[in-house]
């Protein structure tokens, strides 16, 4: 008779530990968890077409009991996270924004993404989905200099639209198929649902006109086909930009009604945020609050205006924001807090008459927004977190 086996490899664990093992797995944060607690926060619908967010590379199933933070991937933070032992790191700014092909590992962002790879660290970026999202940077940003985040400076439509159009019968299908495509005819658990009908369309394409059907100067009519459908109205711009481009004619004819209510201006979800400042200041003190309280920097603060104008209600956006000076300009507003702005849309925007605009340093107005991502993990999950306070603004000396 055999002797019984001593090879503890061939021996069942004992219960107790098996269920040591169950407890400990139980309580295991992973990757995955994470995710789906920063796209939960941060919606990545709420992302521009051209932004890149989400799991940048790991493994969804791996273990992240130790999260870090930070705005930038660079090489300084990813050695603060190893450091750190870090299972993931969580950044504002995508690493791979632009398209890639490759990543070599004698390159920049492929040095990166191996050094994380080798030591099991996820990589995992919110960006323009967390400056749209409620609350996110500009919430954020607002809070820390003394202003209520209301309505945003460039709302996202919520809620349904109703659409409607009139298009050549044989054209139908493939104007459809773009529009759906886009997003359009999503309700509940369907796609693609419209209804149509038959009417007969008529013009007369007048000098200067390049008519897909029909000739200048005569008076045209075409049997057409009507259709409508709803849609998300935070689709709508991807709509009609697809229903334009995939229509025959020049100049299509196509209506688009909001059919909800409309959100409370502090609910809304978009970039920038406009509120009243908790106490009116002068240009000049607002400003020294802005420097004061903010993460230090070479690049520091400026303002640009009359130091003595009062400030009552502010417009915030983090990041580079002169694109928003156009709109900024024709609100009633007192001060645009922002970052990366130039000399001419300054300049024009003041000799117009623009309100005073302060700048700061691009990292400065977004870095506070990682200790708000590390309350969303902390609150979601047991994983331990740490904010890494490596400055990664890249402007290293300043003279006056």
């Amino acid at each position: 008779m055999p002797e019984p086996s001593t090879n503890p490899a061939s021996s069942p664990a004992p219960a107790s530990n098996q269920a040591a093992n169950a407890a400990s797995a139980a309580n295991q944060t992973t990757v995955a968890d994470v995710v789906a607690a920063l796209e939960a926060a941060y919606p990545p619908h709420l992302a521009e077409s051209w932004d890149a967010v989400g799991l940048i590379c790991g493994d969804p199933a791996e273990p992240a009991d130790k999260v870090a933070f930070a705005l930038d991937c660079t090489d300084g933070v990813v050695e603060a996270a190893i450091a750190q032992g870090a299972q993931m790191l969580v950044v504002h700014h995508p690493l791979l924004l632009r398209g890639v092909t490759a990543v070599p590992a004698n390159s920049p962002k492929g040095r990166i993404v191996h050094k994380l790879i080798r030591n099991g660290i996820a990589l995992f970026a919110a960006h323009t989905n967390a400056d749209s999202a409620r609350p996110g940077v500009n919430d954020r940003l607002a809070e820390l200099l003394g202003v209520t985040p209301g309505a945003p400076l460039r709302p996202i439509p919520s809620g349904t639209d109703k659409w409607g159009f009139t298009v050549p019968v044989n054209d139908a299908p493939t104007v459809k198929s773009a529009i759906f495509s886009a997003g359009g005819g999503a309700q509940g658990d369907y796609e693609q649902a419209c209804f149509e009908f038959s009417v007969t369309g008529q013009f007369l394409p007048t000098e200067g006109a390049n008519p897909h059907l029909g000739a200048v100067g005569e008076v045209e009519t075409v049997e057409e086909v009507r259709i409508e459908f709803v849609a998300p109205a935070a689709k709508r711009e991807a709509i009609r930009a697809a229903l334009i481009k995939a229509h025959p004619y020049e100049e299509p004819a196509y209506d688009c009604v909001e059919t909800s209510l409309p959100t409370p201006a502090d609910q809304q979800l978009g970039i920038g945020r406009v509120g009243e400042l908790d106490t009116p200041m002068t240009l000049r003190e607002f400003t020294a609050r802005v420097a004061e309280r903010l993460p230090a920097t070479e690049w520091g603060v400026r303002a640009a205006g009359d130091p003595d104008a009062m400030i009552h209600t502010v417009a915030v956006a983090s990041g580079a924001g002169d694109s928003f000076l156009g709109q900024v300009a024709r609100m009633d507003v007192d001060c645009f807090v922002t970052s990366d702005l130039r000399h001419h849309p300054v300049d024009e925007h003041l000799r117009m008459g623009g309100c005073p605009v302060i700048d700061t340093a691009h990292w400065a107005s977004e870095f506070p927004w990682c200790f708000q991502a590390e309350g969303v993990i902390k609150k979601a999950t047991k994983a331990q977190t740490t904010v890494i306070d490596v400055r990664t603004d890249p402007w290293t000396v300043h003279k006056k």
